[in-house]
């Protein structure tokens, strides 16, 4: 078990946890905003926003407002009461950002990179792998073995989807109870694995009907958490609106994937 927070834990028996906010930050009035109607709708949760988008299909999309503004963002998310998730995208960033997030995130296409990994570790927090695209279930021990050799083992597994051909993504469910046995939790991104990779040109296309489907299926075989990237109006999205859960859809399906949990751990 992987305690976040005096309320929220992750694994061992812990209650499903949810991971939630927008794709980036894209002004401080709108992660308060969001931060606010996710907890009246789900109660306890950890908000999720990137102060960086380095990834970006396109050199003209919207990155987000950068490490030094992003942090001071972020910081009054969690002084709002609410543990913070972001991603770091170089070593040097490891630092800085964790004086601010209760979780470093290290993206998919980064999984791999090991500088990056064991800066992460020696920060102490809790790190969470995003498994690449690219990457078998099996293979992703091998990340975890970076981080866990600086002497953390406060560590997350992400299940994002493998790439399927182009501009594709699938997801295996198997791959759930493949990663939990390395005995570390597993998060399952519902929104990220609808994503369609490029497919609108300069930037990615999405399936979000399939969001629900999919996170419901990853609860029934054991993921510990689900991610889902939410927004108000996805349509008006700075980043990955394509694939995003729209805030009103929210509540059911956390509902949903709560009493599917339940009815796992009663089988």
């Amino acid at each position: 078990m992987i305690k976040v927070s005096d309320k929220i834990s992750i694994g061992d028996g812990s209650p499903l946890a949810l991971i939630a906010g927008p794709c980036v930050i894209e002004s401080e009035e709108h992660v308060q905003f969001l931060a606010k109607e996710i907890g009246k709708i789900v109660g306890q949760f950890i908000f999720k926003a990137s102060f960086d988008k380095a990834n970006r299909s396109s050199v003209a999309s919207y990155r987000g407002p950068g490490l030094k503004e992003g942090l001071r963002i972020l910081k009054g998310v969690r002084d709002a009461g609410f543990p913070v998730l972001t991603d770091i995208h170089e070593a040097a960033q490891a630092g800085p950002v964790a004086e601010v997030a209760d979780i470093l995130q290290i993206p998919a296409f980064l999984c791999r990179q090991t500088d990056i990994l064991v800066e992460a570790g020696k920060t102490g927090k809790i790190v969470n792998i995003k498994k690449g695209q690219f990457v078998a279930p099996h293979d992703i021990r091998l990340a975890v073995e970076k981080v866990a050799s600086t002497g953390n083992h406060r560590i997350l597994i992400t299940e994002r989807g493998s790439t399927f051909g182009y501009n594709n993504l699938v997801v295996d469910m198997r791959g759930i109870a493949i990663m939990r046995k390395t005995g570390y939790p597993v998060v399952f991104d519902a929104t990220h694995s609808v994503q369609l990779p490029g497919a609108a040109g300069t930037a990615s296309g999405g399936q979000p009907e399939f969001i629900e489907p999919l996170a419901r299926a990853a609860v029934a075989a054991g993921s510990d958490a689900v991610f889902v990237e939410v927004h108000e109006a996805p349509e008006r999205a700075l980043s990955d609106g394509a694939n995003a859960l729209r805030l009103d859809q929210l509540g059911r399906l956390w509902r949903s994937l709560q009493r599917i949990r339940q009815a796992a751990s009663e089988a």
